[in-house]
């Protein structure tokens, strides 16, 4: 993941709603969630939600399918993880107890360099 494609997705995720959202679907694994089921855990207007997916479409973090009447939303997992490797990738300089997952360790000089 380049520097704009990074951007591009956490302006997507920088909104209460769309994180909720986006975290719900995540949640949900790979079979993702009918919109109106999303539109019910949320408590928000189909419209606002669609709008929502459709910056969450166009980061790249989520796609969508119809299956007939429903359309199904789900997070694509191969985006999220190149969010999370381009996040961490320089993480303490790259040694081998750092990335997506661990934390970088405390130093007695504070946080990671």
């Amino acid at each position: 993941m380049n520097t704009a494609a990074a951007l591009v997705a956490l302006r997507a995720l920088g909104h209460e709603s769309r994180l909720a959202a986006y975290r719900q679907l995540v949640q949900a694994g790979p079979d993702g969630l009918p919109v109106g089921d999303l539109r019910d855990r949320l408590a928000l207007p189909p419209a606002t939600l669609t709008a929502h997916l459709n910056v969450l479409r166009g980061a790249g973090l989520v796609g969508d399918e119809r299956e007939g009447r429903v359309i199904r939303v789900r997070a694509d997992y191969a985006r999220m993880n190149a969010l999370l490797a381009y996040l961490t990738e320089n993480c303490c300089a790259g040694t081998a107890h750092c990335g997506p997952g661990n934390a970088c360790p405390p130093t007695p000089s504070g946080p990671c360099p």
